[in-house]
């Protein structure tokens, strides 16, 4: 991702999104969410480079910055809660995404990120539903949202997606996790016992 328009682009494939130029300048293009209209993506260029702003979670501020010299603390913003990413290259696009989908979610408190942070509170050791995780991120109703975000998991180290399983305890497909019997082994790894596909509910799965 190198351009203005690429950025703009994929910041407005977001749900409720809009682009707006606020400040008079058409140098400063920004993509917000409705209807808070929070601006979740600036964009500007400076010093011949195109440059975009994004919100950033602090327990990942640091880490952007430290693994890209492009990733700098944020022009004219909050610099513990932005970050300035600058397109000149030396940033896969997964990862320019990436950071732009965490400002979003960050800004609009998604479902997804809700999801997220219910996964993250299962204990090694344990399982839970997708029915206990849509409950646990506010909705009871949104159990394929739930399967839905596992699947786009960014983060396996911290999001530990392989400790979810349908209401029978039944383990995800072959698809998921890196291929065949990966979760039995992640979940073995846990101390969970893995019998025919399946793990006993009544003995591992958590309390909500």
């Amino acid at each position: 991702m190198r351009t203005r328009e690429e950025a703009l682009a994929y910041g407005l494939s977001f749900e409720y999104t809009y682009q707006e130029a606020p400040f008079h300048d058409q140098n400063w293009q920004l993509i917000r969410v409705k209807p808070s209209k929070k601006a979740f993506l600036w964009t500007y260029e400076k010093d011949g480079q195109i440059c975009l702003n994004l919100k950033c979670d602090p327990e990942w501020r640091d880490f952007w910055r430290n693994t890209y010299k492009s990733v700098q603390p944020a022009y004219h913003q909050n610099k513990e809660h932005w970050n300035t990413v600058i397109l000149d290259g030396s940033i896969p696009d997964e990862d320019i995404k990436r950071m732009i989908a965490e400002s979003y979610d960050l800004v609009t408190d998604s479902p997804t990120r809700r999801i997220y942070e219910a996964v993250k509170k299962i204990p090694k050791g344990k399982v839970a539903t997708y029915a206990q995780i849509a409950k646990m991120a506010g909705n009871p109703k949104m159990c394929r949202a739930v399967g839905n975000a596992l699947h786009k998991n960014p983060d396996f180290e911290n999001i530990p997606c392989y400790r979810v399983v349908n209401s029978k305890g039944e383990l995800a497909g072959e698809y998921a996790f890196g291929g065949a019997w990966a979760q039995k082994e992640l979940l073995e790894a846990d101390g969970i016992e893995v019998i025919d596909g399946k793990v006993d509910l009544s003995k591992y799965a958590i309390e909500i």
